[in-house]
């Protein structure tokens, strides 16, 4: 491996490593602050990641947060701050519910009737956010923040007794949807669990999400405008159709973000049904810098700390809150910020410095300085 490609392996590590070694040296901090220990509760999480069922449980909660990871990183990736997805993901499960549990088609229809109802939701209520950018110029991120709470209203009206909803107890729900429309997973036994099936739809959509970023024209296109819009316009982009096609996608696949559940475990959408699964795929996609693997890394390291951290609450002799793992989560979005800044400045030291090495070296040798340019 050449030595530029080293360097540039080195930067696109060091920033996850140190943010994930601060919020740690952080969290201990705390630990200590509150006279506990602060090596424990990691043995402790760690422990939990060795048992099988725990496992399973970290799998199917990576899945979700893979996607919605993926529709935070297409924005990203635009220069588009998509903070919708929360909204997107939890409509969009909601009305795949609702035609789940009313329409009764062949699995190898309902299925995939599912899946294009859960995307174009999610894609719609994303597209609202970038019809309002590229036509009157609303940021997106106050837009889509706007719409996560008109979403959270529509759904309850919407789940309510005379619309679609279905009393159960306290809880309104859409109702159990028909069995075509289940997803099978991998069942491991009782005492371990199923994986969810749409485990491998995360899979092959990070794959899809690499392949058209990087081996496309609508790729290139999307990270030109996203790098300068100005200059993606001057080499013949059409930046605002740009803006709403990257909105439009980043929505579909969040409307994708629920449906692991929903399809292979739930059956059903209640008020029940998790939240928040938008917010913590912003800190994912931040953590794994946009990349499908390096999300894939940080999604398996968000639901080790979602699932591990229970078993805090029954540590003896001494509990531990299992709210530990949720500092964690927050002091890494911090260190995400600030160690990625820090290496970003450090890569360009870097540079400037093997420049100005090469500039010397070639006025040394009676080179011009272009001619150092073009190599």
């Amino acid at each position: 491996m050449k030595k530029f490609d080293k360097e540039r392996v080195l930067l696109a590590v060091a920033g996850p490593v140190i943010a994930l070694v601060a919020a740690i040296a952080l969290t201990s901090v705390v630990l200590l602050a509150s006279g506990k220990s602060p090596f424990e509760p990691y043995s402790l999480m760690l422990q939990q990641a060795t048992y099988s069922d725990v496992q399973v449980l970290i799998l199917n909660q990576a899945s979700l947060y893979y996607l919605a990871a993926l529709a935070v990183a297409i924005g990203f990736r635009m220069n588009l701050f998509n903070i919708g997805v929360d909204g997107q993901y939890r409509l969009a499960a909601m009305m795949t519910a609702v035609v789940g549990t009313h329409i009764a088609l062949p699995g190898v229809l309902q299925v995939p009737l599912l899946l294009l109802v859960g995307m174009l939701t999610g894609a719609f209520w994303a597209g609202i956010a970038g019809v309002l950018k590229v036509t009157r110029g609303v940021s997106e991120v106050v837009a889509t923040i706007m719409l996560n709470a008109i979403a959270t209203s529509l759904i309850g009206y919407l789940t309510l007794d005379n619309i679609w909803g279905v009393q159960v107890g306290n809880n309104n729900t859409t109702g159990v949807m028909k069995k075509s429309g289940w997803v099978p997973g991998i069942n491991l036994g009782s005492d371990v669990g199923e994986i969810y099936g749409l485990v491998f739809l995360a899979v092959l959509m990070g794959v899809l999400y690499w392949v058209v970023l990087n081996r496309t024209r609508f790729g290139f296109d999307l990270r030109a405008t996203g790098a300068s819009e100005t200059a993606a316009a001057a080499s013949g982009v059409d930046a605002k159709k740009m803006v709403l096609t990257a909105m439009l996608i980043s929505g579909a696949v969040a409307g994708l973000s629920g449906l692991p559940l929903l399809l292979g475990d739930a059956h059903s959408y209640s008020l029940s049904f998790p939240t928040g699964l938008g917010f913590t795929g912003i800190t994912i996609a931040l953590l794994g810098r946009n990349n499908p693997v390096g999300i894939a890394f940080a999604a398996l390291l968000i639901a080790f700390l979602d699932k591990a951290s229970p078993a805090l609450d029954y540590a003896t002799p001494v509990a531990y809150e299992k709210e530990i793992a949720t500092i964690m989560q927050g002091l890494i979005v911090f260190a995400v910020v600030i160690s990625y800044e820090a290496v970003r400045v450090w890569g360009l030291r870097r540079q400037q410095k093997r420049v100005g090495e090469e500039l010397a070296a070639a006025a040394a040798n009676n080179n011009s300085p272009k001619e150092v340019a073009a190599r």
